[in-house]
């Protein structure tokens, strides 16, 4: 369960990092409540797996996905670059969280 709990944390990072976007500055009501929510929703869910998970592992793997999925986000809603070195270093990242989760508890 510390592993759900882990990935729907990332998931919800993920959410908020991309949400800050639409804020514009917290001047935009519903957007800023929704990035609110993910985060307090996030670090609830972080907290919730640490309690099962080594932290050195559960934080790594919480940040390796709200980064690769901001970053994959921000290539497709924002236009951002999407150069062969740029995605390598996603695809590294990737394989990092894949091994931390291999290896992790």
């Amino acid at each position: 369960m510390a592993w759900l709990y882990l990935l729907v944390a990332g998931l919800l990072e993920i959410g908020w990092a991309i949400g800050l976007k639409y804020t514009d500055g917290f001047t935009r009501p519903w957007p800023t409540a929704g990035t609110v929510f993910c985060m307090i929703a996030s670090l609830a869910l972080l907290g919730l797996a640490l309690k099962a998970l080594p932290v050195g592992t559960a934080y790594a793997v919480w940040t390796g996905i709200g980064t690769v999925g901001t970053a994959a986000l921000g290539i497709w809603l924002f236009g951002e670059s999407a150069d062969a070195m740029r995605l390598a270093c996603i695809g590294m990242i990737l394989a990092g969280i894949v091994g931390l989760k291999l290896v992790g508890a």
